[in-house]
């Protein structure tokens, strides 16, 4: 089975409700919907640094625990690991505040083996961070060389409004280096302040990539891509607890929608059909849905045993 590489942050998200922790679990936003891939029974293996402490050996436990390979998660001598406080709303939203030293990031790691049609999962502040950005895009462009696709989720937060800026050119060396391209409505007012699918595809991202998924929370998903293809999805109704994960979870559906159907970078260059889009973008709400409700930043046991055996069935 083609297998999934993700590369990104790990932390520890500890999440509040009414002033108090009533949580605690290892994160990132790639991190996330890695472990629900894995948990879906697709191969995983992800690409990042832990701290060199108890939370650290936690994560990498946890990764295996869940079918991951953390072979390529490095651990520094003297580092520790990332703290992520999220607060939660009565509808389940979360505001963070984080703590993690982005100047003293490090990457150091062997890459793995990637064959093609492979598909690899990058974004948020990581796939940007100028400390990393050599390592990064050294394995952006190692992965591409040998047949991967990659999938862009820019998840860029108000935290780094002000590393706009500095960082722009590797956003569009990212845009311009990804197959498919997600972003929410944040993000986009965040970086370009725009807020319309049709702004932000039209004036920031068709130009690099023809493949573009817009989410905007409770609202239709917007998918915009090459032909002309425009198109909303509603999104499916869920007792929401938490929304922390819900766009990680988006792409991991999304990834495993490309795997279960059959989705390589041949159809990627011709150019996907509606039905197919249809098929992958509901495989990326269903875990989405699943996802906010718990707090576990990830899809649970149960749904990831009913996924692995509708691959197992496409498969067999």
């Amino acid at each position: 089975m083609r297998k999934v590489i993700g590369i990104g942050e790990t932390v520890l998200d500890i999440i509040f409700k009414n002033g108090q922790p009533i949580g605690a679990v290892p994160g990132g936003s790639v991190f996330n919907g890695v472990i629900s891939l894995g948990r879906a029974g697709v191969p995983a293996a992800f690409i990042s640094e832990a701290g060199n402490d108890r939370v650290g050996d936690h994560i990498i436990s946890f990764m295996r625990e869940n079918g991951v390979n953390a072979d390529n998660v490095g651990k520094f001598p003297d580092s520790k690991s990332p703290i992520s406080l999220a607060f939660l709303d009565a509808d389940g939203n979360a505001d963070y505040l984080f703590y993690k030293d982005h100047p003293h990031d490090q990457l150091d790691f062997v890459y793995p083996d990637i064959q093609a049609d492979d598909i690899v999962m990058f974004g948020s502040f990581y796939a940007v961070n100028p400390v990393i950005r050599p390592q990064v895009m050294g394995f952006l462009d190692y992965a591409r060389s040998h047949g991967a696709i990659l999938y862009y989720d820019v998840n860029f937060r108000p935290s780094h409004r002000n590393d706009m800026m500095k960082v722009t050119p590797n956003v569009l060396e990212n845009l311009e280096m990804a197959d498919i391209v997600r972003g929410s409505r944040e993000d986009f007012q965040v970086m370009f302040r725009k807020d319309d699918p049709d702004r932000v595809y039209n004036a920031e991202i068709s130009f690099y990539c023809k493949k573009f998924i817009f989410t905007r929370g409770a609202e239709p998903v917007e998918l915009r891509a090459d032909g002309g293809l425009k198109k909303s999805y509603p999104v499916i109704a869920t007792d929401t607890v938490s929304t922390i994960g819900a766009g990680d979870n988006f792409n991991a559906g999304f990834v495993y929608g490309m795997i279960k159907y059959g989705i390589d970078r041949g159809a990627i260059e011709r150019g996907l059909s509606e039905e197919q889009w249809d098929n992958v973008i509901h495989c990326a709400q269903l875990f989405s849905a699943n996802c906010c409700k718990s707090i576990s930043n990830s899809i649970d046991q149960e749904f990831g045993q009913q996924m692995k055996q509708a691959l197992n069935q496409r498969n067999s």
